[in-house]
């Protein structure tokens, strides 16, 4: 994209190319004065060339990757940044930039008019620093260039203000709105808010990578009332918060959220079960459904009953009794399933596992459920599968190896070998399997070579081992990691040293983050020297409550050279630290 072909675009292409290549430099100077402009050009159309000149400068050193002489001329680029920037503003508040009391000093006003003049010329400032924060979501919410994206909005403010929402969950609220066909047209219309200003990160620290965000406070404000007044037309959305049925007749197939405390679904309130095709759980701590309620739900293809994740583990939900569950039976359309937190739910019904199009099972923090039946593997369109959190399961099901079309697997637990379960070997043939955690349970029997056949999984990038058993001898077992490895989480590893196939020649190629939490891990040395030209993507570590580890920023950059971003939390004998190294 040219810079000067799309200016709306200027500043935001950059941010996002510098935010490739911040570890190469100390550029941290640099990206707030793009900030600062980062919307002009909405609302100011004369005097922009000189400021494009300086974006396009910006723009063909990161291109070319010439660091050098963006370093040489990054003041000046600055200065020219702040000097065209005020040249947009209106003159009033261009008169004298926020912080520049020296303009003032200089001035003809006399002593006793100062405070009052300034006083006046920074309110100017401050009115159209907010007039300029007001116009600017107005545009960037009405130029949105789908419609799905506008909905995709508006539809965030159906939740609590200030809510931390999780960018998968959001995708997945939008799919069950029945707006956006798939992951991928969800995280389009996730980047495009996001660049947007509309949604902004909700960073733990200075964590570089966004997965979760907050509505911006300004689209709260501005939007809400039109929420408010044409919610109807919008979006078929409807919340109990009203028992009439006056305003449900008319819109079949809609999605319907439960935000107060005690729910009860049935037709007598109006929420005629025919009429939804997603139902999501906000808020509700208590359900009851009406007899044959879910039964007759012939179109439903969302149904989203437990917590939503930005509730603490302590939020309980309840429902009346199970038999809505056995009631899922003709659900013929239905693609995501969440139980999520739901208590009392010690099994599942045989009609869970006759729902032929279902891709998305998710039971975490069910902590009552003590097993998996067999019959999992009639799932055959199942792409995700959450089980962890699940503490009284001690093994998992023979079948789960059939499972062929599973991306993401959490919760495989590796329990005692005399209950005939599934072990790590069966899964070499999930060949798409893309996220996969495992839990080492007490008494667990490891065969040998066992974690070898992890390196079958060659889709695999993300991958969580957690040991809930602190034996020494659970730290020797022979692990191969997957070629394509980018994250890998390590969670109360009772090892004191580095294990060997953690050491540098053993690390995938693209393992670009590495957590360890928890565990007896008393030191980071590998023992080796680290090849940067054969190992150079290694650019996280994050360790976290390791009481009896020693380890110092300068040892880890001596260990791992490649490293630019360390997250040090919980650990008594090193100092904490979040952030770069460079």
């Amino acid at each position: 994209m040219s810079i000067r072909t799309n200016p709306m675009k200027a500043v935001p292409t950059l941010l996002k190319r510098l935010s490739t290549i911040e570890g190469q430099a100390n550029l941290d100077d640099l990206k707030p004065e793009l900030m600062n402009i980062k919307d002009v050009f909405l609302l100011v159309k004369q005097n922009k060339e000189e400021l494009l000149d300086t974006l396009a400068a910006v723009d063909g050193y990161l291109r070319n990757s010439n660091m050098r002489k963006l370093m040489e001329e990054k003041e000046d680029i600055c200065r020219r940044l702040r000097t065209s920037f005020q040249k947009l503003l209106p003159a009033d508040a261009a008169a004298v930039p926020s912080g520049d009391t020296e303009a003032v000093h200089s001035s003809s006003i006399k002593p006793f008019q100062y405070g009052r003049k300034r006083k006046e010329v920074m309110n100017r400032v401050h009115s159209f620093s907010q007039l300029q924060d007001i116009e600017k979501f107005k545009v960037h919410s009405h130029n949105l260039d789908h419609l799905h994206k506008k909905r995709g909005l508006l539809s965030l403010l159906l939740f609590p203000e200030k809510t931390v929402i999780k960018k998968r969950d959001i995708i997945t609220w939008w799919m069950g709105l029945g707006d956006i066909l798939g992951e991928g047209d969800g995280e389009d219309v996730f980047v495009e808010l996001l660049h947007c200003n509309l949604i902004v990160p909700h960073h733990q620290g200075n964590c570089p990578h966004v997965n979760k965000f907050q509505v911006n406070p300004w689209v709260r404000k501005n939007l809400m009332p039109l929420l408010q007044k044409d919610k109807k037309q919008l979006f078929g959305i409807y919340s109990q918060i009203k028992t009439s049925s006056s305003h449900h007749n008319d819109t079949l197939y809609g999605s319907l959220t439960l935000d107060k405390r005690e729910v009860k679904l049935c037709d007598e309130f109006g929420f005629k079960s025919n009429h939804w095709k997603a139902v999501f759980n906000v808020n509700a701590s208590y359900l009851k459904f009406g007899l044959q309620w879910m039964a007759k739900m012939k179109y439903l293809e969302v149904l989203h009953l437990g917590r939503w994740p930005q509730h603490s583990a302590s939020h309980h939900i309840e429902v009346e009794n199970e038999e809505f569950l056995k009631e899922l039976e003709g659900q013929k359309c239905l693609k995501y399933l969440s139980l999520r937190g739901i208590s009392r739910i010690s099994e599942l019904p045989p009609s869970i596992f006759q729902l032929e199009s279902l891709e998305t099972l998710d039971l975490k923090a069910c902590h009552n459920l003590e097993t998996l039946p067999n019959d999992i593997a009639s799932l055959r369109n199942l792409r995700r599968l959450d089980l962890s959190q699940c503490y009284l399961l001690d093994r998992m099901p023979k079948g789960i190896e059939k499972l062929t079309e599973l991306r993401v697997l959490k919760g495989f637990v590796i329990g005692s070998s005399s209950k005939n379960p599934s072990t790590i070997s069966d899964l070499a043939n999930l060949k798409k399997l893309e996220q996969l955690s495992i839990h080492i349970g007490s008494g667990a029997v490891i065969q040998d070579g066992e974690f070898e056949s992890l390196k079958e999984l060659s889709a695999l990038e993300h991958l969580k081992i957690s040991w809930g058993v602190s034996d020494i001898r659970y730290s020797d077992m022979q692990i191969i990691l997957p070629s394509n490895l980018e994250k890998l989480h390590l969670e109360g590893f009772p090892g004191e040293n580095i294990p060997e196939w953690l050491k540098p020649d053993k690390l995938p190629f693209l393992l670009k983050e590495l957590n360890i939490t928890g565990g007896k891990l008393k030191s980071m040395d590998h023992g080796e020297i680290y090849d940067k030209d054969r190992y150079p993507w290694l650019k996280i570590i994050r360790l976290k409550y390791l009481k009896h580890l020693n380890v110092h920023l300068t040892n880890l950059r001596e260990m791992f050279p490649s490293l630019w971003y360390v997250d040090i939390k919980h650990v008594p004998n090193s100092p904490s630290w979040e952030g770069s190294i460079e």
